[in-house]
């Protein structure tokens, strides 16, 4: 097989939240190039390489040269090129930009038409000509939001670049990108390593710099060593580490040749709350924190050092003073703010602004108590608790410790009016009225939360819409669909209506401030979101038709889906599927409104037994659904199959007679009205 090719940028620090993406889309980027030119031998495989200050990339099966290629270069059709014998102008210019004479020319079809062609073999490019275009290619196309230009070069890239290296088996392949020349040099760890490493192989990369240049140059590779030994101390110390994948991603595009550390810090500062201390940790100083198999935060942490000394004590000692500083700051902030109740605050938030058009906090908080107290009362909750609850949801936005750490709003709430002597109830919701934050996050575990949640992210929802800050695209500052989202999965829970809500939400805003459409426009996007809320776990026309019949309340949602899917797989569900599709086709055509079927005018016997049918099913059917039984209604409808099959095949619905037609129409409506009792089958594929 054809050797490997490895080529390199040397850069200065990387900026480490966007290595591992920078690392993988240069790679790609010059395996698909090399590709698309036919340099690859094979099937394409690769190993992409990301360190703070290098992309690398090295492609299997490499061939030096392209094989030949036969090019059929098209030309003028047969109709413009040759008249009466003669040849056109347009014939000559093309014969002559392919270098041969007309009689050289072919004459093929080119699907739609005879033209002339100049058919010929070319012999394949070299992968030193071609390969410098590639990987300039790859550069462009990487996705840096802004570049820098270095010393008095006109290249830019993301950081100076001062080495290129591109090597293909054993030779280097002569290129130039960024105005450096190719070589089979390269730099190791910038404190471990001296002087140029020299590879004389492309696949001794990844050995060499770990063993020579103290790097490991693989991204994943460094993160798993790095994962392993965090949790190689932690479990000598019976604890578990408090990171999540972002932070491990972050420490390793920091690091070449990590060594994990274990230090403590002084045991008082486990009297502040603990998600001040991992968060400043873990957001500050990219400390791995340890907790307890309690779950409580210990006053040992973990590090990962870029350096590997014989004593490490200086550099765990030096970290240490460093936390102790930041932690000190936590301290002085969490004493700080008990000088003040959460309710004394309260009249401060008059002077933040939430939104120019909409008001300060203040005003915001006025409508969150009237929203909160009328879901309370729609939850037989407290109305009172749930109205204080929603009084002090924003007042620790004032405090210091929010205020140096956005991300604990609603934590430091649940502490302080926990301090403050506040019922359990209220501390609760004050902290989970921000939940769920994110997909797949926590739901507010009391109705006293549910209340204030529903009431916080309604009033976004309804107000910034409102004032016409709809989400386009990928921008949407204010969250609407994480907002819409939570709303949703909330509402799962709940006996509550959608419109009722929305319609209550909006009377809050001053008039005339919300658009005219308002609601109607927040329903809509309400119900597109719960589309895709639902598509992972039920069928695409399970949830298509159920949502068809845009339910307004959300409590029996999933009942109905599992339902729907159930019914799916019975084998009538197909006829019945397709029989409703053409009942609402026929439907159309009615003239007027549908009223009651009249017995005197069915005529025929398959006309009678369907309406005797749907006269005995439908107590039935409406029983289980007021039961939200759904899954009985679906397999009752089922027996009717006999009955509709039989109606299709013996009834002429659009009869000449006007009052039979529209009796048969008026069936049809009470057949379908009985049939989407719980979904649109009609919706449902086969």
């Amino acid at each position: 097989m054809s050797p490997i090719l490895l080529i390199e940028l040397l850069t200065e620090e990387l900026p480490p939240k966007a290595l591992n993406n920078l690392g993988k889309h240069f790679a790609q980027a010059i395996a698909e190039g090399l590709e698309k030119t036919q340099l690859i031998d094979g099937a394409l495989n690769f190993t992409a390489y990301a360190s703070p200050r290098r992309l690398a990339v090295a492609v299997q099966n490499v061939k030096a040269v392209q094989a030949d290629q036969q090019i059929v270069k098209k030309g003028v059709s047969v109709a413009v090129g040759m008249k009466d014998g003669v040849p056109s102008k347009a014939l000559e210019g093309f014969a002559r930009s392919c270098g041969v004479e007309i009689g050289s020319l072919k004459i093929i079809n080119d699907g739609k038409q005879d033209v002339y062609a100049h058919e010929f073999t070319q012999s394949g490019q070299t992968l030193a000509v071609l390969l410098g275009d590639i990987v300039q290619a790859a550069v462009k196309k990487l996705p840096i939001p802004k570049v820098m230009r270095w010393g008095s070069s006109t290249h830019t890239f993301v950081r100076p670049v001062h080495g290129l290296m591109a090597l293909h088996g054993n030779q280097i392949v002569p290129i130039n990108v960024l105005g450096l020349d190719s070589s089979n040099q390269t730099l190791g760890h910038r404190f471990l390593s001296q002087g140029a490493i020299v590879l004389s192989q492309a696949d001794d990369y990844a050995t060499q710099l770990a063993e020579q240049g103290k790097v490991i140059a693989q991204f994943a590779e460094r993160k798993n060593h790095i994962k392993s030994e965090l949790d190689k101390i932690a479990g000598s110390l019976n604890a578990t580490v408090a990171a999540d994948e972002s932070l491990l991603d972050e420490v390793t595009a920091l690091v070449e040749y990590p060594v994990v550390l274990q230090a403590s810090f002084d045991e008082k500062f486990l009297a502040v709350p603990q998600e001040c201390l991992i968060l400043t940790m873990q957001q500050n100083q990219k400390y791995f924190p340890l907790l307890d198999k309690n779950g409580k935060l210990m006053n040992q942490f973990l590090l990962v050092s870029n350096l590997q000394t014989a004593d490490s004590s200086h550099i765990i000692h030096g970290n240490e003073r460093v936390l102790r500083a930041r932690l000190s700051d936590a301290e002085f902030f969490y004493k700080q703010d008990q000088k003040a109740d959460l309710a004394s605050r309260l009249p401060k938030l008059a002077n933040v602004v939430y939104h120019n058009k909409i008001g300060s906090q203040a005003q915001r908080v006025e409508r969150l108590q009237k929203i909160a107290v009328y879901i309370a009362g729609c939850l037989n909750a407290d109305k009172t608790v749930a109205e204080r609850a929603a009084m002090l949801a924003k007042a620790d936005l004032l405090t210091e410790m929010v205020g140096e750490f956005p991300e604990l709003q609603g934590v430091m709430g649940k502490y302080y009016a926990q301090l403050d002597g506040e019922m359990p109830e209220i501390a609760q919701a004050i902290e989970q009225h921000y939940y769920p934050r994110f997909a797949g996050d926590t739901l507010p575990e009391s109705p006293i939360a549910t209340a204030v949640a529903l009431a916080d992210k309604l009033e976004t929802l309804v107000g910034i819409w409102g004032i016409g800050l709809i989400p386009t695209g990928d921008k949407d500052p204010y969250a609407l669909r994480r907002s819409a989202l939570g709303v949703l999965r909330m509402l799962m829970n709940y006996p509550l209506s959608i419109k009722d809500l929305l319609d209550f939400v909006a009377a809050q805003f001053p008039a005339n401030l919300l658009a005219e459409n308002t609601v109607a426009e927040v329903a809509d996007f309400m119900q597109a979101r719960l589309a895709v809320l639902l598509q992972n776990d039920f069928a695409q026309d399970v949830v298509v038709a159920v949502l068809a019949q845009r339910p307004d309340r959300l409590d029996d949602l999933l009942a109905k889906l599992q339902a729907v899917q159930a019914f799916k797989q019975l084998p009538e569900a197909a006829a019945l599927a397709a029989a409703n599709k053409r009942v609402q086709n026929l439907l159309k055509k009615a003239d007027g409104d549908l009223g009651e079927v009249r017995a005197d005018l069915l005529a025929q016997d398959e006309e009678k037994a369907l309406f005797q049918a749907v006269q005995n099913l439908q107590p039935i059917v409406q029983k289980s659904v007021e039961n939200q039984d759904f899954v009985s209604a679906l397999t009752e409808l089922a027996k009717i199959k006999p009955q509709v099959d039989a109606f299709f095949d013996g009834v002429m619905v659009m009869a000449d007679d006007v009052a039979v037609k529209q009796n048969r129409l008026n069936l049809l409506n009470l057949l379908a009205n009985l049939m989407n009792a719980v979904a649109d089958i009609a919706l449902l594929s086969e």
